[in-house]
C-alpha cells in the first residue's frame, strides 16, 4: 500500500517479475477492504498515508484478519526505525526508504522461508490499559513529583498529593470510551475539586501546570510499558484524546483555583 501511484506501479512490476502475485491499494480504506475480501501471504505498507488512518491501521487489520501474514512497514525516517522496537510485536520488519528492490525481494523471500504460525494477537484499547494500570500510573506520577524541588516545598501526605488522580483518570478513561470531537467542552468534577483543594493547600498556578505535565508523562509511560498489547489501529486518536482531555482538565482546575481566590474591594 502506498499513496504514490508511481511507487505502487514500480513495486508491482518489480515484484511480479520476481514471481509474486501483487494487489495494490492507494488508501487505507482500499487496503482494509482488500484485506477483508482477499487472502495474502505478505503485506508491504507505507507508514504515512493521507486521510483517515495510517500504516498502523492497515497492519492491525492484517494481524486480526490473517495473523500469519508477513508484515513489512516502510518509513522515510531512519531515526524512527530505532525508536520503534516494540512495534515489531505487530510488524515483522520496519524498512527505511529508499530501499534497493533486490534487497527488499530477498527480505520478503527470507521472511516467507522461515514462515511460522502465529496465534491471534491479544490487543487492548488504551482505555482498558489506563483503567487496569491506574495505580502504577499514579505511583509513577508520585515518584516524579517527589523529585521536584518546587512541588515538594509544600508538605503533604501521599494521599493528599494524589487524592485527585483516581477521579481524573476515571474521567479520562470514560472520555476514551465515549469519544467526542477534540476541543469539545465538558465539565470535569475531578478537575474542579482539584483546583479547590490545591488552592487550600497553598499551591501556585505554575505548580498545578507542572503536575499536569507530569501526569501526561506518567500516562504515556504506562502506554509505553504496554506497547506489546496496545491496539495500534486506534492509538493515534487515543493519544490525541488523552492530550485534549488532560489539557481540558488543567484549564478547569485553574479556573476553579482562581475562582476561590478571595476578592477584596478597595
Amino acid at each position: 500500500m502506498d499513496d504514490d501511484e508511481s511507487i505502487r506501479e514500480m513495486l508491482q512490476d518489480t515484484l511480479e517479475l520476481s514471481e509474486f502475485l501483487v494487489s495494490t491499494a492507494s488508501s487505507v480504506s482500499e487496503a482494509i477492504h482488500r484485506i477483508d475480501t482477499e487472502t495474502f501471504d505478505v503485506l508491504l505498507s507505507d507508514l504515512h498515508m493521507p486521510g483517515a488512518g495510517d500504516g498502523f491501521t492497515v497492519i492491525s487489520a492484517m494481524r486480526h484478519k490473517n495473523p500469519n501474514a508477513v508484515t513489512l512497514l516502510f518509513t522515510g525516517y531512519p531515526a524512527l526505525k530505532e525508536a520503534m522496537d516494540a512495534i515489531l510485536m505487530q510488524v515483522d520488519e520496519i524498512l527505511v526508504k529508499p530501499m534497493p528492490i533486490a534487497e527488499m525481494v530477498d527480505l520478503i523471500r527470507a521472511r516467507l522461508d522461515k514462515h511460522e504460525t502465529k496465534g491471534p494477537r491479544h490487543t487492548e484499547r488504551v482505555a482498558s490499559i489506563l483503567e487496569r494500570d491506574a495505580l502504577p500510573t499514579i505511583a509513577n506520577w508520585l515518584s516524579a513529583v517527589r523529585s521536584d524541588d518546587e512541588l515538594t516545598k509544600i508538605q503533604l501526605s501521599d494521599d493528599e498529593r494524589t487524592g485527585h488522580l483516581p477521579l481524573l483518570i476515571r474521567e479520562l478513561v470514560h472520555r476514551l470510551r465515549v469519544p467526542r470531537n477534540l476541543g469539545t467542552k465538558q465539565g470535569s468534577e475531578g478537575a474542579v475539586r482539584h483546583g479547590e483543594i490545591r488552592r487550600s493547600q497553598g499551591y501556585s498556578i505554575p505548580m498545578i501546570v507542572e503536575e499536569s505535565r507530569i501526569l501526561q508523562v506518567s500516562i504515556f509511560n504506562t502506554l509505553q510499558t504496554n506497547l506489546n498489547t496496545v491496539d495500534f489501529s486506534l492509538l493515534l486518536i487515543d493519544v490525541m484524546t488523552i492530550a485534549d482531555e488532560v489539557d481540558s482538565q488543567l484549564k478547569q482546575t485553574i479556573v476553579s483555583f482562581t475562582a476561590s481566590v478571595p476578592q477584596i474591594a478597595a
